[in-house]
């Protein structure tokens, strides 16, 4: 069974999705492709953690019976053309990573070599996605709100394998508040690396 990564990637590719993303932000589509590579492990690690708390799992569960009934996968580029969908993207980001945003988006930028501005903009576009998938799955697997926390934790899994040291320094750039070390890492681990998280299955 394809990876949530892999499903969403093939989303966005098969529906000219990326090709929309590159033209409305001026932007190469691989370089848009690289972005995603790392900014979808990182928005999954971020659900994950939050997910893991007692209250996270629930408050996530509201918000897909809210406004997340998968829809979105049904057609992405119609969701990337619609006028909120920027805006929607961005406010969903900053539940998921906090004040440590900013410090997600600067370590893409460093190791995909795309400015930072324009990885908080694809970043917002894909946000959606993310829970988009995750309200179908909890529709379609009918998940409550461990279920929902395991299916994060085994996604994490899944890219864990592919990419360990990727999905390492994920996890610290999400712990700690040391900017250093960390940010150098993301620099030298490359796109390559991040990429390989997106290995069809």
């Amino acid at each position: 069974m394809p990876s949530a990564l892999d499903t969403m990637m093939v989303a966005l590719q098969s529906s000219g999705g990326i090709d929309q993303m590159s033209r409305s932000l001026g932007l190469e589509e691989r370089d848009v492709t690289k972005v995603l590579g790392g900014a979808l492990p990182a928005m999954m690690a971020g659900l994950s953690r939050n997910a893991a708390t007692p209250e996270g799992a629930p408050g996530l569960l509201g918000a897909l019976d809210r406004d997340h009934d998968g829809s979105i996968m049904d057609d992405v580029a119609k969701y990337l053309a619609g006028a909120g969908a920027a805006a929607a993207g961005t406010a969903i980001l900053g539940h998921i990573f906090g004040p440590k945003q900013e410090r997600v988006e600067t370590a893409l930028s460093r190791s995909t070599g795309v400015e930072r501005g324009s990885v908080g903009k694809i970043m917002a576009l894909a946000a959606p996605m993310v829970l988009g998938y995750l309200g179908r799955q909890r529709r379609q697997q009918k998940l409550d709100a461990p279920g929902l926390a395991g299916l994060l934790d085994n996604e994490l899994q899944v890219a864990e394998q592919r990419s360990p040291q990727a999905v390492d320094v994920l996890n610290r750039l999400l712990d700690t508040d040391d900017d250093g070390s960390v940010m150098d890492e993301m620099a030298q681990i490359g796109t390559n690396l991040l990429g390989s998280l997106f290995k069809q299955t």
